[in-house]
């Protein structure tokens, strides 16, 4: 599966120069898949929104806690995002749409440079259409881990089952060590509603990634959040 335009400018825009967007593949994730325009008959995206320190996704039926202090800068990569998929006139508004940043959240600025590694909530949509073939969460873990070697990362841990209440998604792990300190990621996918639905997170520690992954949490029994495997 060659990797996409939306993951590698999601990635280097959102200043966590060694992440990700958010994957190794298993064995359902053999397939090759070329990236394609967005379908024009996708389902909307519902953004989401956030408040008292949570991100509400209610389409999706999820939510995300967001620790205390973090920074959002949900809306600086959007428009990043937009700003790099400009149509021209040969190209669908739909076209364009394929990705989307649902949460941005990080400890500190991502301009800000410090010592320590800028721990950080990344929550993203791209469309299915978009990878032809892509029918297993499974799948997506191809592109997002060509983009996680490509920065450097490693994979400590190959795409593996992982239930959040009363959803099961698809996990792997990557690690990088910065200096004398090692910058952790778990990146968590599902598919649903049409859309591949990545949660990365980024942190100094595994017990500080336990902790994020820990504020994230699904409700059971909600119309069209089926997830694939």
């Amino acid at each position: 599966m060659k990797c996409g335009t939306f993951l590698i400018v999601l990635f280097a825009s959102c200043g966590l120069y060694a992440q990700v967007p958010s994957q190794g593949s298993s064995s359902s994730s053999s397939a090759k898949h070329v990236r394609k325009p967005a379908s024009a008959v996708d389902s909307p995206l519902d953004p989401g929104s956030v408040g008292n320190g949570t991100y509400r996704n209610a389409a999706l039926s999820f939510s995300c806690k967001i620790p205390p202090g973090w920074v959002l800068r949900t809306g600086e990569m959007n428009a990043r995002e937009d700003e790099n998929e400009k149509p021209d006139a040969a190209t669908p508004p739909a076209a364009t749409q394929a990705g989307h940043v649902l949460l941005a959240a990080f400890s500190r600025p991502p301009e800000a440079r410090a010592d320590d590694v800028n721990s950080s909530i990344l929550i993203a949509a791209e469309s299915v259409s978009a990878y032809p073939g892509l029918t297993q969460a499974a799948q997506y873990f191809g592109p997002v881990t060509e983009v996680a070697k490509a920065r450097g990362l490693s994979v400590v841990a190959e795409p593996y089952e992982f239930p959040v209440g009363p959803k099961t998604l698809v996990r792997a792990d990557f690690q990088k060590d910065v200096g004398t300190r090692v910058l952790r990621q778990a990146t968590l996918v599902m598919l649903a509603r049409g859309y591949a639905v990545s949660f990365t997170f980024i942190g100094g520690t595994d017990d500080e990634i336990d902790e994020l992954v820990e504020g994230l949490s699904f409700v059971a029994g909600r119309a069209g959040t089926a997830t694939k495997k």
